[in-house]
C-alpha cells in the first residue's frame, strides 16, 4: 500500500478497530523528500503489519493532512509529526487541521528530543566517516531547520546535548533559518576554539533545500538526512504507542527505556495535543 492511499484501512479505523497511525510530514518541493517519507512509512508497516499507516502533509505535497483525515471518516487516528522539535506546526497547524476533521484524533509529541533520534544521528555520522574514537580536535554542528519558537530551540539544544554525551565531543546546535547561530557561524566558532575536525550532523528527516544548504557549509564530513534509518521507524511507533498510553518499549530497542513523553487521554474532537516534553533546555557543551 502506498502512502497516498488513505481509504484501504478505513473500515477498521471507523468501526472501533486499531487506531490509524497518521504520519504528518512537512512537505517539500524536493521530490526526494516524498520518496524518502514513503519508504520510511513502508518500514513502519513492515514492523507492524496490522497497523493502518497513512501519510498527510502540512503543505507542498499530497496527500495534505486534511484530505487524509477526511478519508478516514469518523475513525480514530493518532497523528505523529514527522518533525524533530516543537514549533508552530506541532503546536498550532496540526492540531487545528485535526480539529477541523471528522476523525477522532490524538496528536503525539514530535520525534525529538529522544535517544532513538540520537541513534539515527550517530549512525548517519558513522556512515559519513565519523571515527570510532574521536580525538580532542573533533566537534559536531547539529544542523536543523530552525524556528522562532523558543521551545523548538530548546528541543534542538536537548538533542545536541544527548548527541554530545553519546559521542563524547562538543555538539553545537545551528540552524538553516529563523534562528541563530547558522551552520557557518557555528563552524567558525568551533574552528576558532581549536577544533580542526568539525562534522555537520544533518538533523533533517529527508533531503531538501535546508539539508542541502547546511551540507554545503560543512568543512569536513557531513551526514545524510535521517531518512529511512530503522531507528526512525521505531521512533514513529514509539510516539504512536505513547500517545495511546502504552509503554512503547518494544519499539525502543536502544533509547526509550524509562523515557516518558506522552500520557493517555480520551479521544477528542477537536483534537487533543500531547506535548509533554522537557520544558527546560539542556545546552550543548561548548
Amino acid at each position: 500500500m502506498t502512502a497516498t492511499t488513505v481509504t484501504s484501512n478505513r473500515t477498521a479505523a471507523a468501526t472501533g478497530g486499531t487506531p490509524a497511525l497518521v504520519v504528518v510530514a512537512h512537505g517539500s518541493r524536493d521530490p526526494r523528500a516524498l520518496s524518502t517519507v514513503r519508504a520510511l512509512l513502508d518500514r513502519v508497516r513492515t514492523l507492524r503489519p496490522a497497523l493502518p499507516v497513512h501519510l498527510g502533509h502540512v503543505e507542498l505535497n499530497e496527500p495534505l493532512l486534511p484530505d487524509t483525515l477526511t478519508a478516514l471518516g469518523d475513525g480514530a487516528a493518532v497523528l505523529v509529526p514527522l518533525l524533530l522539535s516543537r514549533g508552530y506546526h506541532v503546536k498550532r497547524d496540526i492540531p487545528e487541521m485535526a480539529a477541523a476533521s471528522p476523525a477522532r484524533t490524538r496528536v503525539a509529541a514530535p520525534l525529538g528530543p529522544h535517544p532513538l533520534l540520537v541513534d539515527a544521528l550517530q549512525a548517519r555520522l558513522t556512515e559519513a566517516g565519523w571515527p570510532t574514537h574521536a580525538g580532542p580536535d573533533h566537534a559536531v554542528v547539529l544542523a536543523s531547520a530552525g524556528s522562532r519558537d523558543p521551545e523548538s530551540r530548546a528541543d534542538t539544544a536537548r538533542t545536541a546535548a544527548l548527541l554530545a554525551t553519546r559521542l563524547g565531543v562538543p555538539v553545537v546546535p545551528a540552524y538553516a533559518s529563523a534562528a541563530t547561530p547558522t551552520v557557518p557561524e557555528a563552524v567558525r566558532t568551533l574552528t576558532a576554539r581549536g577544533y580542526r575536525r568539525v562534522a555537520v550532523a544533518s538533523c533533517f528527516t529527508a533531503p531538501g533545500r535546508f539539508a542541502t544548504q547546511c551540507a554545503a557549509a560543512a568543512p569536513w564530513i557531513v551526514s545524510e538526512p535521517l531518512g529511512t534509518h530503522p531507528a526512525m521507524a521505531h521512533l514513529l511507533l514509539h510516539r504512536y504507542d505513547r500517545a495511546l498510553g502504552r509503554g512503547g518499549e518494544k519499539n525502543a530497542p536502544k533509547g526509550a527505556r524509562g523515557e516518558s513523553t506522552c500520557g493517555s487521554a480520551a479521544w477528542a474532537r477537536p483534537a487533543t495535543t500531547h506535548a509533554a516534553l522537557a520544558r527546560q533546555p539542556h545546552p550543548a557543551p561548548a
